[in-house]
């Protein structure tokens, strides 16, 4: 989007004592501290900034060689190819992956970028870079989160010139590891209903690029990359990793140079990408967030579930726990009325349900999917009232009362269509693609911004309203926008302007939550998780399927944020597992039921209320503790996942089996994360008894739980003595 701004030249002010960012000046060199990790860059002879280390502490700046521009090999073998740039812009000798690229109104193209100045305020530094020649100026900010390891990088491209320019490119920044080969690669892909499956691989000369250009997030990659030495494991080696926070079209890039080095750039994908801008105007890019660990993927993970929640989620640590939650749209769909959903409020509350979410079908003309969507006022038929007598009987029953939308949508049989078509992301008398009977709302526009504020601020004012689950049921088509200058535009000002929404709506609504859903994990980011409190992780809610994409999710992201539903069986798949197996799933993450509550027998709903009152006795180690990785469901029959409260005092140890063959018992599970002197007294979820062992044999030896059969499951409860 672009923005009107003016531009102050930074002078360098003197370092002050136990500061996060020291700067030589003799040396032209700064030096980013966290608690686990150290991040330095310096201006070489040419005046090009370059990455000069990346890893653990470093805590003298006496230490870091300063920056000497490299040296060219032939003449195909430039200086540039061979040095770490911080934020290359494309120009000169530049034949490896820009941070920027732009072209000038009289058709010059090559930016040139050299450092004017910088400033260092407490955790923030400031660079700014300018163009050899023209006023065109870069602004690199850098953030240090120092407790928790993390290190934000972004850049604002300020044209101060007298004429036009074209943005072909804008990232966020480039990060380099250390030079050398045998390095690996780890993401996570997938598809709808297939989310987060973890991939690793080998990385080699050549560029593997990650990007969606769906308009969301995609289900197909998300906005992450881990680096390993090549030999890392769950909790031991050298790890390198980061994430976007950008909810719209996004790309990172990692490259092997032919030079031994790899290079991550990350940013606004370049796909079908346009920004013009005039003198005066400033295009910024996305965060790019960054981390190192010395203990391995689960010391990456931990570390960024500190930092969401500490620094990304809307409340930080002051957000409460994610409260138990009932859906009904499992056993409703589409026919919602007030006595029924009476009925399953009541059977949620007796079960310890907190939340209770009404899903589609309560507004217009909306009786399957093919209409409606747009009419955000309530259906008469099935809520003569309205929806304030469900909401304050949800409420006297001892639940928030939650509703589902999905403003970005429309479906063509609807009357928002009827009197705007102009509204729908489609152009004229050209063929338009409807995926699930709808097709998406221009968000760019400010008139269709406005409308669905307007219409979402009612339903929160009007009704006792705590939660929106926020729908994204299909990607962009037709990116069509008639009678702009620049269409192109729409890509970046349709994120801003959903981001604005939710902003808009939490600051006038200080008690609303928002959860993120896009059929599944379809916009998971931590762009969108600065304004939600929770993400729908997949429309997969098979037990066992859910133990791999609960995996791959929490390489990135915290359980807190995690919904994971309890439903019923057959699921996908025509797979029927225990229910106390599905509770358990779930229970990893933010517990949800989904089940057709007029369906549970007396067995299910005694089991059922046994369940959560047990989740609420764990529920913060869960969300907010240490999660420990110990049996990976892509390994083997056995899947293991252990929780340690933040202050130690209690784990939680999930073990799960998939099947057992020739009755070959399952393998002890050695625990982590506990204090090894420490004694804790071991009681299974369920059964009566407890277990006295040290902290010492848990993790050396490791304890035996009982599993056998097809889908079997036990939960382990450890309280330190």
């Amino acid at each position: 989007m672009r923005l009107r701004s003016c531009f102050l030249l930074l002078a360098a002010p003197v370092l002050l004592a136990q500061t996060r960012i020291e700067y030589s000046e003799q040396k032209k060199v700064w030096l980013l501290h966290t608690d686990s990790s150290a991040y330095a860059l310096g201006v070489n002879p040419r005046g090009e900034l370059e990455t000069l280390y990346w890893g653990g502490p470093v805590w003298r700046i006496a230490d870091i060689a300063g920056a000497t521009g490299g040296r060219g090999q032939s003449s195909f073998d430039p200086a540039q190819s061979n040095i770490r740039e911080e934020f290359p812009g494309w120009g000169g000798t530049r034949y490896l992956e820009p941070s920027v690229k732009i072209t000038r109104a009289n058709g010059q193209r090559e930016l040139v970028l050299h450092y004017s100045a910088h400033a260092i305020t407490g955790d923030d530094l400031k660079i700014v870079m300018k163009d050899l020649s023209d006023d065109i100026f870069v602004t690199l900010n850098y953030h240090v989160y120092g407790a928790e390891g993390i290190i934000r990088k972004s850049a604002v491209l300020l044209n101060k010139s007298k004429q036009e320019i074209h943005v072909e490119s804008m990232q966020s920044g480039t990060w380099s590891v250390p030079h050398g080969e045998g390095y690996r690669l780890s993401y996570v892909t997938g598809r709808w209903a297939a989310e987060s499956q973890l991939t690793r691989e080998a990385i080699h000369t050549g560029t593997k690029v990650l990007e969606s250009r769906k308009g969301h997030t995609s289900h197909n990659f998300n906005p992450w990359f881990a680096i390993d030495d090549g030999s890392a494991s769950e909790e031991t080696g050298r790890v390198w990793f980061g994430a976007l926070g950008w909810s719209g079209n996004w790309r990172i890039a990692v490259e092997q140079t032919p030079y031994s080095q790899v290079r991550v750039t990350g940013g606004l994908n370049t796909f079908d990408f346009a920004q013009p801008l005039k003198p005066g105007e400033s295009l910024e890019s996305p965060p790019f967030y960054g981390g190192y660990a010395a203990d391995g993927f689960g010391g990456m993970s931990r570390r960024m579930h500190r930092f969401e929640l500490t620094d990304i989620l809307p409340h930080g640590l002051q957000s409460r726990l994610r409260p138990v939650l009932y859906n009904s749209w499992e056993a409703t769909t589409f026919a919602v009325d007030e006595p029924g959903q009476r009925a399953l409020a009541e059977k949620a509350a007796k079960l310890g349900v907190e939340l209770f979410v009404m899903d589609d079908g309560w507004f217009g003309k909306r009786n399957n999917d093919k209409a409606g969507l747009g009419d955000w006022t309530v259906n008469p038929q099935k809520f003569p009232n309205g929806l304030e007598p469900l909401a304050k009987y949800v409420n006297s029953l001892g639940m928030d009362f939650g509703l589902w939308v999905e403003p970005e949508m429309i479906n063509p049989d609807s009357d928002l269509y009827r009197a705007h078509p102009d509204w729908a992301m489609h152009s004229g008398d050209r063929p338009r693609s409807e995926l699930r009977n709808q097709l998406v709302l221009n968000m760019a526009r400010n008139d269709v911004k406005e409308y669905i504020f307007t219409v979402l601020d009612k339903l929160a004012t009007q009704y006792p309203i705590r939660y929106f689950k926020w729908d994204m049921n299909r990607p962009f088509a037709e990116p069509g926008w008639e009678n702009v200058a620049e269409p192109k535009e729409l890509w970046i000002r349709y994120t801003k302007n959903v981001y604005e929404i939710m902003d808009r709506l939490r600051a006038k609504h200080p008690q609303l939550e928002i959860e993120s859903c896009s059929g599944g994990g379809g916009r998971i980011d931590l762009g969108i998780l600065q304004r939600v409190d929770e993400v729908w992780t997949s429309d997969n809610t098979e037990a066992f399927d859910r133990l791999g994409i609960q995996y791959g999710f929490s390489q990135i992201y915290a359980p807190k944020i995690m919904s994971a539903w309890v439903t019923d069986v057959p699921n996908m798949n025509g797979r029927s597992t225990p229910l106390k197996y599905r509770f358990l799933v779930a229970m990893q993450g933010a517990l949800g039921v989904g089940s057709n509550l007029n369906k549970f027998s007396a067995a299910d709903e005694k089991l059922a209320t046994e369940m959560i009152a047990a989740y609420k006795s764990i529920r913060p180690t869960v969300q907010e503790g240490n999660l420990y990785r110990l049996l990976s469901p892509q390994q083997g029959e056995v899947t293991a996942n252990e929780y340690v409260a933040r202050d130690g005092g209690q784990a939680v140890l999930f073990a799960f089996l998939h099947s057992q063959q020739y009755q070959r018992p399952a393998p002890a599970i050695r625990l982590a994360g506990l204090d090894a002197r420490a004694t804790y007294r071991v009681q299974i979820l369920g059964l009566m008894g407890t277990m006295d062992y040290s902290g010492a044999y848990l993790m050396e030896n490791g304890i035996t739980v009982r599993l056998s059969g097809d889908y079997d499951s036990s939960a382990l409860i450890l309280t330190r003595l």
